[in-house]
């Protein structure tokens, strides 16, 4: 169910809604973020890294497959799956662990088809002419959480 979609004219409104979307996050929690590749899901993802580390220059995963970052509350594992050849690798990367008293974001959620929580959030990020669209779809514990994070 789509939750919310939102104009992002700019890569500052992009890093803009990861610093909110870090304030909903919790431990357990599952975000997808999908879009085509330069959609800005690396620019929302640092931001919200960012936000709820500290940790300022957060690589892409893109190489890694997977990233971690602790937080005051939680430990934030974050994954790039684009270069998984099978769905089922999501398990040799720590998926389990991760949600084990962990949060994990997702690029290219798409590969682990199945397998991800079907409560997660996802972020899908579209190129709008200069600038992205974001469009939020989860459930309505995640509309209510977005919406106290001041952003639904």
């Amino acid at each position: 169910m789509a939750i919310k979609e939102t104009d992002l004219p700019d890569e500052a409104a992009t890093r803009a809604l990861g610093a909110r979307l870090a304030r909903a996050l919790g431990a357990g929690d599952v975000v997808r973020l999908e879009g085509d590749l330069g959609a800005g899901k690396s620019t929302l993802a640092r931001a919200l890294i960012a936000a709820l580390t500290g940790f300022e220059e957060a690589p892409s995963p893109t190489f890694t497959l997977v990233e971690t970052y602790e937080s005051p509350d939680f430990a934030l594992w974050h994954f790039d799956l684009y270069r998984l050849e099978k769905p089922e690798e999501v398990y040799e990367l720590g998926l389990e662990e991760a949600l084990d008293g962990g949060a994990a974001l997702i690029e290219w959620p798409q590969r682990a088809e199945g397998l991800l929580p079907a409560d997660a959030l996802t972020v899908r990020l579209e190129i709008a002419g200069a600038g992205r669209r974001a469009v939020m779809e989860g459930n309505e514990a995640w509309a209510a959480r977005l919406k106290k994070a001041g952003i639904a």
